[in-house]
């Protein structure tokens, strides 16, 4: 494989319109060439700049290098996302596999502090107590949140007849702890004129098991209807109002199952079910949970964990009345250790991560998700090629 033959491969990546990475795979394989297979995920490993990092230089093996399998567990936010990065890093790097089991974010924390996996996939920030018990599973090293996907969450309903329906957080703060129970409340009326709302009871649904966008859920609503929400966040769910589902999954067959229900789950989720998903009024109009809107929204994101850890500040997101903007957003994270990994574990995670952030960002739209913006991406990859 000739030098000119990377540069152009490079280049075709780093292209603002970037190329669709299964595109240029096809191309690597009918070529006959194995070999350009993998060299075009290690040139492709680079963030801003015409060399790679150091870890993961152009022509250099190391990107495969490590183990063949990972484990990881937790966020069912992530799951469709890791089943996609797996996929492709699988091609990238032949023989690799990460086995990832979606028990929820507060299942994936506990099972990584306990040594029992390689990765936690996690839709909120570890608290101070985790923080410092992770350290300690990672041999007295910091565990780092590294940034995935954003994951918008729909507010998905079952309410036959209604095509259409716009909510608040005010709204929905009333309806998740019972002060709002019926559908043709004055509320809800007002928000949805010309709509004839039914004089049926509303079924909330939430997560009952521990979970990540549970805690997002709730941190909008604190952020967004002060006055209304006052219960408080954390993965588990504070409302006193509705019926409970275990996982993603378990809240889109509750949804489906119930006349008159509404519950929060990730995009993709309710998009493979084809639910009806509410747009959101914060105080500019209605927005429809489109593509277009969440980039609007998390296009303000800002980091608040130091160096490599990549927690982000979402509150200003969820307080925003801007215009367009579809602020119920969550980011998910994958924990890993700094430093106290196995070298050959260490290898492996620097790949998955590398490859995730690079070619698995394209076509996320299609499964529910927003890609990285760049700022993010970039600093995603810094940080996965300083893990040892």
């Amino acid at each position: 494989m000739t030098t000119a033959y990377l540069s152009q491969r490079t280049h075709i990546y780093r292209r603002s319109d970037r190329v669709n990475a299964h595109n240029i795979w096809r191309s690597a394989l009918l070529a006959g060439s194995a070999t350009a297979l993998v060299a075009f995920g290690v040139t492709g490993c680079g963030s801003d700049g015409e060399t790679a990092p150091s870890s993961v230089a152009a022509g250099s093996e190391a990107d495969c290098a490590g183990a063949n399998n990972l484990t990881a567990e937790g966020s069912t936010a992530q799951q469709n996302a890791v089943g996609v990065f797996n996929k492709l890093w699988g091609q990238v790097c032949p023989g690799k596999n990460l086995s990832y089991n979606p028990t929820g974010s507060g299942a994936g924390v506990s099972q990584f502090v306990a040594g029992n996996v390689d990765i936690a996939g996690s839709d909120s920030p570890m608290d101070e107590e985790q923080v410092a018990a992770a350290a300690k599973r990672c041999e007295n090293n910091p565990a780092w949140h590294l940034p995935l996907v954003f994951g918008p969450v729909a507010l998905a309903y079952n309410l036959p007849g209604v095509d259409n329906l716009a909510v608040s957080p005010t709204v929905l703060a009333k309806v998740f702890t019972g002060a709002i129970s019926k559908w043709n409340d004055p509320a809800l009326a007002e928000l949805n004129p010309g709509v004839e709302l039914p004089d049926s009871a509303i079924t909330p649904i939430y997560r009952s098991d521990s979970s990540g966008t549970t805690d997002n859920f709730q941190k909008y609503l604190a952020a967004a209807a002060p006055a209304e929400w006052t219960k408080g966040a954390g993965k588990e769910f504070q409302g006193g109002a509705g019926e409970g589902a275990q996982k993603s999954a378990g809240v889109v067959q509750a949804v489906q199952a119930t006349p008159g229900a509404i519950g929060y789950v990730e995009k993709g989720f309710a998009d493979q079910a084809g639910l009806s998903v509410a747009a959101v009024d914060n105080g500019g109009g209605p927005v429809a949970l489109t593509e277009e809107a969440t980039k609007t929204a998390i296009a303000g994101a800002t980091f608040v964990g130091e160096g490599n850890d990549l927690v982000l500040d979402l509150n200003s997101l969820y307080a925003s009345t801007e215009p367009g903007a579809y602020p119920l957003v969550l980011v998910t994270y994958n924990i890993v250790c700094s430093k106290g990994y196995p070298a050959d574990v260490a290898e492996a995670a620097k790949s998955f991560l590398t490859v995730s952030a690079n070619q698995g960002q394209d076509g996320l739209n299609d499964i529910g998700y927003v890609a990285l913006p760049d700022a993010v991406k970039e600093r995603l990859l810094t940080a996965a090629a300083a893990i040892q």
